[in-house]
């Protein structure tokens, strides 16, 4: 075991620019906790903002990244995992993150990645996948089957709509026309281009006399509030980037539920059984990839020496895809 390993590190209020490639003392696992040497990093737009934003965590050489796959290869006090185990994570913002050759985990919430997916196949899982999940809980049943995908185009919206549509719904999305006719084949019963200006109307027309039931935004909490009163009555607003922090409805009106999605916040404030449930659900998903029944968005590979550069492009927007490292 060596006892350092290469990792990009945080400068504060340098943004992207700031991140260095240097050696680092290599953790040691305690009680409870899981080193895993990784195989493959996934990058999500959640790792560009707060290298930009900052976090209340993080201080000069803090390591980013929140999402990995590699192999356990040493463990704590009271970690009954063997050495060797391939495993998928989402990490806490608070600690370092994957973008390294090791990362340091809280072994309740690794999860085992099936023999028949690949490394880089598993890290591009959690965050996306999980976040969908989580989003997909926030709706109880209703009425109408009827929801709706706000950017289904991203990896988010992507996992979000087929989950959706396995689970009975009738589901209705917005994204770019390139993503059209993969997601129709995928179970959506209509996609909307948001370029379009009439494209509320094209929904409105497609429902007719039904009520849209819930409405799941990847966009922004003032965008998810613009698009409310599409929803119809008891409907729910799930707000996966941002929050509402003000009804965007009048009192006693359409009465529509608002709805929050925070995957993170599971590494601070989620109990033994809600983290339990969560990395079920992780497995169960990196599975579904595995056997076929869920697609994933089409990977974008770049080498580890190169992440920054990756990273400048997902912000940016170039290409679509799940931007994966390859290792060098």
């Amino acid at each position: 075991m060596p006892t350092d390993h290469q990792a990009w590190a945080w400068t504060p209020n340098a943004g992207l620019d700031g991140l260095q490639l240097l050696r680092k003392p290599l953790p040691q696992p305690g009680p409870g906790e899981v080193l895993v040497a990784n195989r493959a990093i996934a990058l999500n737009p959640v790792d560009w903002k707060i290298c930009e934003w900052g976090h209340p965590a993080w201080q000069q050489g803090t390591v980013p990244g929140v999402d990995g796959a590699g192999v356990v290869v040493a463990v704590g006090a009271g970690v009954d995992m063997p050495l060797g185990s391939r495993v998928a994570y989402h990490q806490s913002l608070a600690r370092d993150g994957s973008f390294a050759e090791h990362c340091l985990l809280d072994a309740s919430l690794v999860m085992h990645i099936p023999s028949a997916l690949g490394d880089t196949a598993a890290a591009a899982v959690p965050c996306p996948a999980l976040t969908a999940w989580q989003a997909l809980a926030k709706m109880p049943e209703g009425a109408s089957r009827d929801v709706l995908v706000i950017g289904a185009g991203g990896a988010v919206g992507f996992y979000l709509a087929q989950l959706a549509a396995q689970r009975g719904l009738r589901v209705w999305a917005s994204a770019g026309q390139r993503h059209h006719a993969t997601l129709k084949a995928l179970g959506v019963s209509g996609v909307f281009d948001y370029h379009d200006a009439d494209w509320q109307d094209q929904l409105q027309a497609a429902l007719g006399e039904r009520p849209l039931h819930a409405l799941f935004d990847t966009v922004s909490g003032a965008h998810a509030g613009s698009l409310a009163h599409l929803l119809g009555y008891n409907g729910h607003l799930v707000c996966i980037q941002d929050r509402q922090e003000t009804a965007p409805t009048p009192a006693f009106g359409t009465a529509i539920s608002l709805h929050e999605v925070a995957l993170n916040n599971i590494h601070a404030h989620g109990r033994l059984a809600g983290r339990q449930a969560l990395r079920v659900a992780g497995e169960r998903l990196l599975q579904a990839v595995a056997d076929g029944s869920l697609i994933a968005p089409q990977r974008r590979e770049f080498a580890f020496s190169a992440l920054p550069q990756a990273l400048r492009q997902l912000k940016e927007g170039q290409g679509a895809g799940k931007w994966v490292s390859r290792g060098d």
